[in-house]
């Protein structure tokens, strides 16, 4: 096992709050024998707040078939993945994004075609459920990758400065928020790794030094301007990808416009309110609001 694996799977185990491992447990009982892992991620894991949040988990599954059946879900979450649906448990409540094993691997691999998988689990995470030896190790590799991505990704573009862990974490990371329509503020990324510097400085050393074991010679490493036209390219799929998905969860989130407009107005600093013809017509509703929060700074 890599020193960054060793530091994944060391992050991983942390111990969470007991609600949010009855949560994952329950999460993973629904879908039976199809759950792999339940990963808990995001800014509830880093502030500890549960009560009045919305909790983020990802839920890792052997196949869409097994955990759907024959259901138009299969289709939507190959499609277009992950798919997201809300759930409650015990007064907390969560969106949980469904992900098969492959998928998971694929989508935190520098040829990912949009960041938003990687670029969170670049980030701490928390395996809270797991069905076994086997889908810890698959979780644990496949979570490796997105350090590893966002460095090959992110180093290209940084020129001849110094090129310490901290400043490519803050760097990739300013260009992830970049490649989504985020509802954050333009300091978000940044504060993310400040709030954790001995994490990010850890994982970021162990990331270095995974590379240059992959790329002794550095002759592997994206070229400045071929890196450059891949995050023109992840910016343009991202913002795509969005819209899409948006789209999608009117089918498979209920609620999920007003989900939306909270999460705007919490990191925006926003007053979005949702009118009652946009809940009847979320997919237009939504397509309404963009434009006017996209002007006003709201979404970036």
């Amino acid at each position: 096992m890599s020193p960054l694996q060793k530091l994944v799977e060391n992050e991983l185990s942390q111990p969470v709050d007991p609600r949010v491992a009855a949560f994952a447990t329950a999460i993973a009982s629904e879908y039976g024998e199809a759950s792999r892992a339940v990963l808990f991620y995001g800014s509830c894991l880093r502030t500890t707040e549960l009560d009045g949040q919305m909790l983020d988990f990802y839920l890792i599954v052997s196949s869409y078939e097994a955990a759907y059946g024959k259901s138009w879900l299969v289709s939507a979450n190959k499609l277009l993945p992950p798919n997201v649906f809300p759930a409650e448990h015990d007064g907390l409540v969560a969106k949980i994004a469904v992900l098969s094993e492959e998928d998971f691997a694929r989508l935190n691999r520098p040829d990912a075609s949009a960041v938003s998988v990687w670029a969170r689990f670049a980030q701490p995470s928390r395996l809270v459920w797991c069905a076994g030896k086997d889908a810890r190790t698959k979780a644990v590799k496949a979570i490796e990758s997105a350090s590893i991505t966002l460095f090959e990704l992110t180093i290209p573009v940084l020129g001849t400065q110094p090129q310490t862990p901290v400043r490519i974490y803050h760097h990739g990371f300013a260009l992830t928020y970049g490649a989504e329509l985020r509802a954050e503020r333009s300091n978000r990324s940044g504060s993310v790794v400040d709030a954790d510097l001995g994490r990010y400085e850890q994982f970021g050393q162990a990331t270095m030094a995974t590379l240059q074991q992959h790329h002794p010679s550095d002759a592997s490493i994206l070229t400045a301007p071929v890196a450059e036209k891949r995050w023109k390219k992840l910016r343009r799929n991202g913002k795509l990808l969005t819209l899409a998905r948006l789209a999608k969860a009117s089918g498979t989130y209920a609620g999920g416009i007003d989900y939306l407009a909270w999460k705007i107005n919490r990191h925006a600093g926003t007053d979005y309110v949702i009118k009652p013809w946009q809940r009847k017509w979320p997919i237009v509703g939504a397509i309404t609001m963009l434009p006017r929060l996209i002007a006003g700074g709201a979404i970036k």
